[in-house]
């Protein structure tokens, strides 16, 4: 079979190893034949492709980013943009279309499919937050990168009897800023899910300073909300999915921090050093199997359908159920953080 691969949306750590594990089994196994196409649906839009061969993945497996590269190109907005993929696919002459991303990237595959186009999806988000599957690739790492840093912060905001806010990402779903937090032994810990109580905030990290601790640490994903107010953005833009770039809440709950209390407080934005880097061992593995699922599901004609991981299991289900809603924290995660709270 003739295979077509690409990358779309955010990076992040493992990418390159489903690349990898897609092309060697494909090759080895199959005897297929791989083209990738460059910075996600813009790379199909142009058909702008390399060839992907066993020399030309062998090792990626080790590195982060993508080598196919990627980007936010919503070619649903762009006028005859479907029609153009779906032209451009045909004319490479593809028994078979793999994307790897996320909800965003994956609507565009399901509308793809619907013009007939044989396709299935591998899940990606750094925010862990696509339906239907346990966990995705990127996460593991993006977790212990910002859990390092919060590891860091509680010796100097020590030293300078400092409240320290750690802004990490997470747009609508706080898997990240809880699993960092929880791990990093965060005293606050705040998640879209529950709009910010600033008056609990300041409680807490009061209550600590009084009975001994004199500094705090805060950590905050960054679509987190205070009571009626909108996530904390950069200018109005919105790219081409109708996202703002987010940024900007740890520095304002630092302010109000400060002004509250009195207590020095400074703010730390995580930013891109989450999702930049190699990839964790966990990462790399989760990748390479969805990557194997991936091939198989072609090859078996299951198009249509999203690789996921269930318990220990790689399954798939229909990409029209894992993009129809987000998969956020439920009310026992959530109470795992007002389990580790003092009692006010």
């Amino acid at each position: 079979m003739r295979v077509g691969l690409l990358t779309g949306g955010g990076d992040c750590p493992g990418l390159n190893a489903v690349i990898h594990a897609v092309v060697k089994k494909g090759i080895n196994q199959y005897g297929d034949e791989f083209i990738g196409f460059l910075e996600g649906w813009r790379g199909v839009l142009d058909n702008n492709f390399i060839h992907l061969t066993l020399g030309r993945v062998d090792g990626i497996i080790t590195e982060g980013g993508t080598i196919l590269r990627t980007s936010r190109t919503n070619v649903r907005k762009i006028e005859g943009g479907l029609e153009k993929c779906v032209a451009n696919l045909k004319a490479n002459k593809l028994d078979a279309l793999i994307a790897i991303g996320g909800d965003d990237t994956q609507s565009v595959t399901n509308a793809l499919i619907q013009a007939g186009v044989p396709g299935v999806g591998v899940p990606k988000t750094i925010d862990n937050d696509l339906s239907g599957t346990d966990i995705c690739f990127g996460f593991d790492t993006a977790v212990g990168i910002a859990t390092e840093a919060v590891d860091r912060l509680h010796t100097t905001a020590e030293a300078h009897n400092r409240v320290i806010v750690c802004e990490v990402m997470g747009r609508d779903a706080g898997w990240i800023a809880l699993t960092a937090g929880i791990a990093g032994n965060a005293h606050v810990i705040l998640v879209p899910e529950k709009p910010i109580d600033l008056d609990h905030v300041c409680a807490v990290l009061r209550h600590n300073h009084e009975n001994g601790k004199k500094y705090g640490i805060v950590v905050v994903a960054e679509g987190a909300t205070l009571p009626g107010a909108q996530q904390a953005a950069i200018g109005g833009k919105v790219d081409s999915f109708g996202h703002v770039r987010l940024s900007g809440i740890g520095q304002i709950l630092a302010d109000e921090i400060e002004k509250r209390t009195g207590y020095e407080t400074r703010s730390v934005n995580l930013g891109h050093t989450q999702r930049g880097g190699t990839p964790s061992a966990f990462d790399r593995m989760l990748a390479t199997r969805y990557g194997l699922g991936a091939i198989d599901l072609v090859h078996k004609g299951e198009f249509g359908r999203l690789v996921v991981l269930r318990g220990t299991k790689i399954e798939s289900i229909p990409l029209a159920e894992a993009i129809s809603t987000n998969r956020t924290l439920d009310d026992s995660f959530l109470e795992i953080i007002s389990s580790l709270e003092p009692k006010l």
